[in-house]
């Protein structure tokens, strides 16, 4: 994540200033619909629509609306009334498109959706009708188990690893996972014990952000009085009890500087080592070698990291992320595109053919520096390197208004698109609204509206997404008792997001 993420003391409130013929008055709470999964098709894929408000009621909130298309309600979807009830104090409400399958020919179908009444003075916004598209055909591409080592960076992946991908595939047209950094091993307040997404849910997240960045360190000297090597102990013992749960691990890597090992942030290095950095671990670099002793290391626990059922833990790796900055020595300021390729596909080759790592899937993963597929690809290494089209974003989230709320769901296209062109995952791979107590506040409807709509709507088809770490004075994911609790409670209970406890069998591939 970037060094410093300042957030603004605003609240969330969406703020207008129309005459008062004008539905979109100050202090006045709107309600829109959305179509938060705009594609269904037969005989299993379903569609579903969401009612938002601007801000809670504290009492039901009745909206009334049409139903028309060319699909037949009843008939070729679940009977859908013509009404439905957001409870008090409660954001948004979805209704599921369930299509029934038939054996009859009628190409795609339509469900048009039109708002028309409300209660409690609550007053229809702009965005009053929304469309779910129902086909008869596929979408796109539809990835069998049984071919899904050809189109992974490792083919001779472990069964669990070769799951892990396809499932993670077959989920995101569906569903996303729900993960945060370091969930396991640092809490708000530092109120240790179970995951304060645990505290407040019930439920740890679905996926587990983690580190090499201790593992690695040029202090780690393997003696059990080290604390770099108690570190790596905890850290792999972390690992291997979310995989026991049927979690998914997620390691960054946050590495040191190749001259001194001390930094990664470039605002405390010298222009020498900036400017030398990265092309130094090269081939034919001064400090190839030592890069590859790191990545020996990573192999090392890689191949270490075995589970209760006796099987290596399946890992993603994110090397090199927010690469599309200039606050990490891996930056786009401190390589050619060129040179920043060259690097990623050597620590692939390198950790498959000569180490044979073959539990890691690979991620890749700029910041949020990008407004088309071409500048996304700019320095993509190729489909032969990366399994996972990731992307990390804190500034669309940083409460810029619904504008940098669209920009988000937009990159999140631009990746469900090359995601299913190059068959691949797409992740939102590192996000937050980091909220420290005292100095900033909660954005009203965060979590329910902003987080979900930009992951939801417009038919974006992400794995998963990983919420930043909580530390002893800030939060990413609110623990009980905060403000924003139960907006992040609507969140997790939406029908796309998915905790640990709702996890599918992720690590075996269907018979």
């Amino acid at each position: 994540m970037k060094k410093l993420l300042l957030m603004s003391v605003f609240f969330g409130l969406f703020v207008f200033s129309c005459s008062k013929d004008d539905p979109e008055i100050e202090n006045d709470i709107l309600v829109n619909i959305s179509a938060t999964i705009g594609f269904a098709s037969e005989p299993s894929s379903n569609g579903e629509f969401t009612f938002t408000l601007t801000n809670t009621v504290s009492t039901v909130t009745l909206i009334n609306y049409t139903i028309s298309g060319t699909a037949t309600n009843g008939t070729d979807y679940q009977t859908i009334a013509n009404s439905i009830s957001i409870p008090a104090n409660t954001l948004s409400k979805s209704i599921a498109i369930i299509v029934l399958d038939d054996t009859t020919t009628e190409g795609d179908e339509t469900v048009t959706m039109t708002l028309n009444a409300t209660n409690n003075n609550v007053i229809i916004g702009n965005s009053d009708v929304a469309t779910v598209t129902i086909s008869e055909l596929p979408e796109e591409f539809i990835l069998s188990p049984d071919e899904t080592y050809l189109y992974m960076v490792n083919p001779n992946a472990t069964p669990q690893t070769i799951a892990l991908f396809y499932n993670l595939k077959l989920l995101s047209k569906t569903k996303f996972v729900v993960g945060q950094q370091d969930a396991f091993s640092s809490f708000y307040n530092d109120n240790i014990g179970e995951s304060d997404i645990m505290k407040t849910t019930g439920s740890d997240p679905g996926l587990l952000g983690l580190d090499f960045m201790f593992i690695t360190d040029d202090n780690n000297n393997g003696a059990t009085s080290n604390w770099y090597y108690q570190q790596e102990q905890n850290i792999k013992s972390d690992a291997i009890e979310a995989y026991n749960k049927g979690m998914i691990n997620s390691f960054s890597w946050h590495m040191r500087e190749p001259y001194n090992g001390e930094h990664f942030y470039t605002s405390e290095m010298t222009q020498f080592q900036k400017d030398n950095a990265l092309v130094s671990i090269l081939p034919d670099g001064a400090n190839h070698d030592y890069y590859k002793q790191k990545l020996q290391k990573i192999a090392d626990v890689a191949n270490s990291m075995v589970g209760s059922d006796g099987n290596l833990v399946p890992f993603i790796f994110r090397p090199f992320h927010e690469f599309d900055g200039d606050w990490f020595w891996w930056g786009k300021d401190y390589c050619t595109p060129q040179e920043f390729k060259a690097l990623w596909q050597f620590t692939v080759t390198y950790l498959r053919d000569t180490l044979h790592v073959n539990n890691i899937l690979f991620a890749f993963s700029p910041d949020n520096n990008f407004f088309s597929a071409a500048e996304y690809l700019s320095r993509y290494p190729g489909d032969a390197y990366v399994d996972i089209l990731g992307m990390d974003n804190y500034s669309d989230f940083n409460n810029q208004g619904q504008m940098a709320l669209e920009s988000a769901n937009e990159k999140l296209q631009i990746l469900t698109g090359l995601a299913k062109d190059r068959v691949k995952i797409a992740a939102l791979t590192e996000s937050a609204y980091i909220v420290t107590p005292g100095v900033n506040n909660p954005i009203s409807g965060f979590y329910s509206n902003h987080m979900y709509n930009a992951l939801s709507d417009n038919n974006v088809e992400i794995g998963y997404m990983m919420f930043w770490t909580n530390t002893s004075n800030t939060y990413c994911t609110p623990p009980p008792g905060q403000p924003s609790t139960s907006d992040f409670l609507e969140f997790v209970n939406k029908p796309r997001s998915v905790l640990q406890n709702e996890l599918p069998n992720i690590y075996e591939l269907p018979q």
